[in-house]
């Protein structure tokens, strides 16, 4: 089958370039579309790929600064031809690459991270507001977003099936795109996330880009007030300010390997997960090395972390699971889910936390997003 893939940009090994990857392998004769490129950012199944680019790849500086190139972007993703050569189009987009435009009558399979987040439901959590409305550098940014918002509402029809990776997303679609999707989950890396037969140390974690919508802020908040060490693992535009806030039992240790990563999930007492995220993949990672999870009740992390409700726990036996969820972006509600954690060390099963990882393991991934794109290709030779 020759298959195009669209990706919105490569830049780093992320969540989204791990499920890009899975295609890269079993298609690695097929042309890859993404609007930029930073060589040797990727895994050797993406570097090896024949990347096209647009014209965004020769703006000076764009490696650095592309996020505020936002508006140049539809237009960059209308530059690509897609030849009519081409049996399908799988897009992985969480911007614009669900966007391209097959040739006519060619099916496009996007594997959707979510609906723009910046256009339709988390401003908020990107842009800063400082001033009203009023304030002309917001009403233009609004403008820009709006008509943004209105063109990605148009362009979803040159989608033919939609995958959602969650259960949050799949409803966005909806309200969105007025689009039914199939769900599949990423993949977390069972093989390498595992547990280690090492005593807990008196520590909690952060993982993950020190960004406004991660909320990590709260996790910093509650941890002054309890007195209690947090590490920070990640980089980004907040760093500054929230190691401004941060008191002396909060520790800053800038991007870090995979491995170290792991290790010091191996050995948190637990994770905080304070964001409302898509899916989240940090808190499969952390159920995956045996480790406790504390995590917003709200987006992807509800289907991926077994909660543990405080009554049952404090009034039953073998009331067990893997996380403690907290309700509200607030210090004070993680504040609450971290005493209850720590009230109840025995209601976590860090086996359950295992099996619930391995759920969502590499293998799975790969068998269930080939297998679409299989169901999909027979479908569109039938129907041809």
């Amino acid at each position: 089958m020759n298959i195009a893939l669209v990706h919105d940009w490569l830049t780093g090994m992320r969540g989204g370039e791990k499920c890009l990857e899975v295609l890269c392998r079993r298609f690695p004769d097929a042309r890859l579309y993404t609007l930029l490129h930073d060589r040797g950012t990727t895994s050797p199944d993406i570097e090896r790929m024949r990347i096209t680019t647009s014209f965004l790849q020769h703006v000076p500086g764009i490696k650095r600064h592309y996020r505020y190139l936002l508006p140049l972007m539809p237009t960059a993703i209308g530059s690509f031809h897609i030849p009519n050569d081409v049996d399908m189009v799988v897009s992985f987009s969480h911007a614009v690459a669900k966007s391209i435009q097959p040739p006519e009558g060619v099916p496009h399979i996007c594997y959707c991270f979510t609906p723009m987040r910046y256009a339709w439901h988390r401003r908020a959590d990107y842009f800063r507001v400082t001033a009203t409305h009023k304030n002309p550098m917001t009403a233009a940014r609004n403008l820009v977003l709006d008509w943004m918002r209105d063109w990605d509402q148009s362009t979803a029809d040159r989608v033919t099936h939609f995958i959602a990776i969650s259960r949050t997303i799949a409803r966005r679609i909806e309200e969105c795109y007025g689009r039914s999707s199939h769900i599949i989950y990423p993949p977390v890396d069972t093989d390498f996330y595992t547990p280690v037969d090492t005593p807990r140390e008196d520590f909690y974690l952060y993982a993950g880009a020190l960004a406004p919508y991660k909320r990590v802020d709260l996790a910093v908040e509650a941890a002054n007030r309890l007195g209690r060490r947090l590490i920070v693992i990640g980089s980004g535009t907040e760093r500054q300010s929230l190691e401004r806030m941060a008191g002396s039992t909060v520790t800053f240790k800038g991007w870090t390997t995979d491995e170290d990563i792991r290790d010091h999930m191996r050995r948190a007492r637990a994770l905080l997960f304070p964001a409302n995220e898509d899916f989240g993949i940090v808190p499969l990672e952390a159920q995956a090395c045996g480790t406790p999870v504390i995590a917003l009740s709200q987006g992807g992390a509800t289907e991926t972390v077994i909660g543990i409700d405080a009554v049952e726990t404090a009034n039953t036996t073998g009331s067990r699971g893997t996380g403690f969820f907290f309700n509200e972006q607030t210090p004070d509600s993680i504040v609450g889910a971290i005493r209850r954690f720590e009230a109840a060390p025995d209601s976590f099963d860090p086996l359950l936390a295992r099996r619930q990882a391995e759920r969502f393991n590499l293998k799975r991934f790969e068998r269930e997003l080939v297998g679409f794109v299989d169901e999909v290709a027979r479908d569109s030779v039938v129907s041809y």
